[in-house]
Parts: structure tokens; sequence; C-alpha cells
């Protein structure tokens, strides 16, 4: 894809991730991190994490994203995050569940207390990849997982879900029938459709609440079956109402 040929949504990603390298760029591991070289890596690994802008080996970055012990996790984060970010949208990283435990990495660094422009570039990266995996024409990485990284990465599903609701093109609209294929089982059991620490109630409700009621004319307008509006309707019930429906796939979890 030449430069011409790509969408507004993929120029905003590719400034994005140009301005996590400029912002993050010298970034080190604290002087003092550590880690077991039984379990994590050697010295000499440590020692490139405390080295500059230092491309790191895949192995050695998915090692240090995925190691949930460090001293200092933000540190960590920030300096590896141009590299992370770049294989992230290249679909190079491999989660050991899925891609709600690459979010949570995102925030164990809890980089919303970071300074104002690390955040803000942070913040500006999460949304560009999510604006560009609902508007792309072929995605690297499926838009269901991006949103289960942004939604573990910041804790919530509301700015996600707004963005999805104001891009009404086609492709966001085949996105969403993808996304309810993929959720409609754990999500009618109660629980949050990919990794995570807290399945946490009130992200459930949101995302069933907003699936139930924004969900249906969007997947009528991409020939869904009909099946599927069901499981979007059903979302809308609670308790006895929902597994006691007819139209109730017959579910045991």
């Amino acid at each position: 894809m030449t430069h011409t040929d790509r969408t507004p949504a993929r120029l905003r990603l590719d400034a994005a991730l140009h301005g996590l390298a400029g912002t993050f760029r010298g970034m080190t591991a604290a002087p003092d991190e550590d880690n077991c070289e039984c379990h994590w890596g050697s010295a000499e690994d440590l020692a490139l994490l405390k080295t500059p802008d230092v491309v790191l080996d895949p192995d050695l970055l998915r090692r240090t994203w995925q190691a949930i012990d460090w001293r200092d996790h933000g540190a960590v984060l920030r300096r590896i995050l141009p590299q992370f970010a770049a294989a992230l949208v290249g679909g190079q990283v491999e989660p050991i569940f899925d891609m709600g435990d690459v979010g949570q990495s995102f925030g164990r660094g809890r980089w919303q207390r970071w300074p104002a422009d690390q955040a803000a570039a942070v913040r500006e990266f999460l949304h560009a990849w999510w604006a560009d995996s609902l508007t792309a024409p072929d995605t690297v990485v499926p838009a269901h997982d991006v949103f289960a990284l942004c939604a573990e990465a910041s804790g919530t599903v509301t700015p996600w879900l707004a963005v999805w609701d104001r891009e009404n093109r086609p492709t966001a609209d085949r996105r969403l029938v993808e996304a309810v294929d993929q959720w409609e089982f754990d999500l009618l059991g109660g629980k949050l459709p990919w990794y995570a620490w807290d399945h946490d109630e009130k992200r459930i409700v949101e995302l069933s609440d907003w699936l139930a009621d924004r969900a249906p004319a969007r997947l009528s307008s991409q020939g869904a079956p009909e099946e599927m509006h069901h499981w979007v309707r059903l979302l809308g019930l609670h308790g006895p109402a929902r597994w006691e429906d007819p139209h109730w796939p017959g579910y045991t979890y």
C-alpha cells in the first residue's frame, strides 16, 4: 500500500506510531530493575532493557511484555513501547490467551498516570488503532481483538463503544458481525469475551446492553443469520428471562 492509498484512519495510525517512537525514544528500564534468570531471561537480556533504543529480538520482546513481576512495569513498558506497538499493528505479537492479555500489560504500566505527553501518545495510539481496525478493508488483527486490548488497557469499554457508535460504514458493521460471532457465548454466560483479570459486572452489562440496542440494525444491513439476532436480543435480557427464553441456545457453563 502506497502512502496515497492509505485511508485517513491508517494515516492517523502511522502518525500515532511515529508519535510513540518520538515520545519514548531514549527510554530505559529502571537501573535497579531485575527479574529471575531462570524464568525470564539472562543478565544480558536485562541489560538490553537498560540500553535505550536497541531493537529487541521477538522472543525477548514477548518475554518482556508478558512478565507480570517487574519492579517498575511502567518504565519497562515505556522502554519497549515503540517496538511493541509496531509489532502489535503488524500482527507479530502472539498472546498467551488472547489480546486481552496484551491489554493487561498496558494496564499494569498505569500509563494514564504518566506525564501528560506520554499518556497522550499512548491514548492516541490506542484510539488510532481502534479506528483503523473498524475502517480498514483488511485487518491484520481482527477488530474484536483490538477492542479487547483497548478495553483491558484502559479498564473501560465506554470510549471504544462510542467510536463504534459513530462509525456507521459497512466495514464497521461487518466488524460487528464478526465480534458478535466471537463474543456471544461468553457474554450470554455473563463473562467478558476475552481474557480479563476482572470480569466486572459494569463492563459486562455495558457491552451487552450496547449490543442489544445498537447491533440489530447493523446485523440486518450485513444479512446476518436469524440466530445472531436472537443472541443480541438475549443480551438485553437479564436473569431468568434470558435462559428461559424460547430462543436460548441451550448453553451450559
